[in-house]
């Protein structure tokens, strides 16, 4: 048991060959699915989010990002708790892509047109497990409120 754990936190998909750079956006998919599925409604407009962000961000085509989300899915369905994904993000993201990230987890919990309870309660322990300043968390939850409000009308 200790042997597959090691080898989960060495990669969340249980891959030896993933590169640095697949490991890091599966971690950030994985957040974003966690994110999605917080308020116990993963809807369309949830998925639509996730997808454009993975395509604006990382450049993705769609079967890619089709892939990377139900690796993610897997991911976060195997995992037993944020850190797996949170020590990736410590250990291979800088501040500002930390304060990205925490920006496009508030951009998925805003996609629905509502805010729930546990996706803020979620993304509030993944800043601190990031080691987000309060400040960035509150900018990027209105930047994202924001945004939202001016898409949706």
């Amino acid at each position: 048991m200790i042997k597959s754990l090691k080898k989960l936190f060495q990669d969340p998909a249980g891959n030896p060959d993933h590169s640095t750079e697949e490991t890091r956006r599966l971690a950030a998919a994985a957040l974003l699915v966690e994110v999605a599925r917080a308020d116990f409604e993963q809807d369309a407009a949830e998925e639509q989010a996730m997808a454009m962000l993975l395509k604006n961000t990382l450049g993705l085509e769609a079967e890619d990002i089709d892939a990377l989300l139900h690796n993610a899915d897997n991911a976060v369905d195997n995992a037993t708790s944020l850190y797996e994904f949170t020590r990736l993000i410590n250990d291979h993201y800088s501040y500002d892509d930390k304060r990205a990230l925490i920006q496009a987890l508030w951009q998925v919990a805003f996609a629905d047109a509502s805010l729930h309870k546990y996706e803020e309660h979620l993304i509030r322990r993944v800043a601190e497990l990031i080691y987000l300043t309060h400040e960035d968390f509150i900018r990027t939850k209105h930047a994202a409120r924001t945004a939202a409000e001016q898409h949706t009308g």
